[in-house]
């Protein structure tokens, strides 16, 4: 539930079953290193999602013996698991009775219903709660759950619904008043901003590149990534202090252009070769040279990890 979360069920997929195979246990995940666990989640984005699922894991052996707690108020406690994720864990694990309010389901219910207003609206939202509690059946919480998420992802889809083989086609307002293409009502636009920096891609004699661990906060935090500047002052700055080298013999790379939720990164990686850290700067716990074969074991921004293994 958690991987889905801003994730395709296609997508997950691969990364799930890789992911248990290695961590099978909530007390497998609480003990395994950060580090592991973004190194299994490295290509599914929206990496607050993996530090929360290791937050609560880790709350979970304190608080609950290691096992997932089955009591609501006591789910949403845990980082990362809100409303409709809680609801999900409880109808689908144990078939209790709890509404669900994912992205399909939202859609679902704005054109059955009629439903005006961008869903992210508060107003809007509670209303569409309403109605998702107000339809719970009585029985089978785990099948009808499961067949509300297939149903949006597979029917009633964003573009192209095929609402001519749609069980509920006599009931869904949007269809009747030929506003399937309009609901849910869309997210007021305005265009995203756009930020820019240089990254600095350094390698040894041998090969290895320098990575930089993120701080705790921001994009990207606490993965391994390449050191990062806003402008040549700053990156000059940083590689003098820290590069016995040309920071001027730098060949630049093609651009990078990354999409976020709220913004655009666009990044200029600049590569140096067969440099070295000055003397007095050593490898440590937030900046080391990794070796081509070591990259698979850290936690790396898809971005970064593409350039680093083209």
């Amino acid at each position: 539930e958690v991987m889905l979360q801003q994730t395709q069920v296609r997508v997950v997929v691969p990364y799930f079953e890789r992911f248990v195979a290695a961590l099978p246990s909530v007390r497998a995940l609480a003990d395994a290193p950060i580090d592991d666990v973004f190194a299994l989640w490295s290509g599914l984005g929206y990496y607050a999602r993996a530090r929360n699922l290791h937050a609560a894991a880790a709350l979970c052996v304190e608080r609950h013996g290691g096992e997932l707690p089955r009591d609501f108020d006591a789910l949403i406690a845990l980082p990362g698991i809100g409303r409709s994720t809680a609801g999900a864990i409880l109808a689908q694990a144990w078939g209790e009775r709890f509404a669900i309010l994912d992205g399909n389901v939202k859609r679902v219910l704005c054109r059955v219903h009629g439903i005006e207003g961008w869903p992210g609206i508060p107003a809007v939202e509670k209303r569409l709660w309403q109605i998702a509690e107000a339809q719970l059946p009585d029985a089978r919480m785990a099948d009808y759950t499961q067949a509300q998420m297939d149903f949006g992802a597979t029917l009633c889809t964003r573009a192209d619904p095929a609402c001519v083989l749609c069980p509920l086609q006599r009931e869904c307002l949007a269809l009747r008043e030929g506003r399937v293409h309009a609901l849910p009502t869309p997210k007021p636009g305005k265009p995203l901003p756009e930020r820019h920096a240089l990254v600095l891609l350094l390698r040894d004699a041998g090969g290895r590149v320098l990575l930089q661990r993120r701080g705790p906060d921001g994009v990207w935090a606490g993965l391994w990534s390449l050191p990062e500047a806003d402008d040549h002052v700053a990156a000059r700055n940083w590689f003098e202090m820290n590069i016995a080298g040309d920071y001027d013999a730098a060949n630049a790379l093609a651009a990078i252009d990354h999409g976020f939720t709220h913004y655009r990164f666009a990044m200029q990686p600049l590569e140096w070769r067969e440099v070295a850290l000055r003397d007095g700067v050593r490898d440590n716990a937030g900046m080391r040279w990794i070796a081509r074969a070591e990259l698979a074991s850290l936690g790396i921004p898809a971005p970064i990890r593409k350039l680093l293994e083209n």
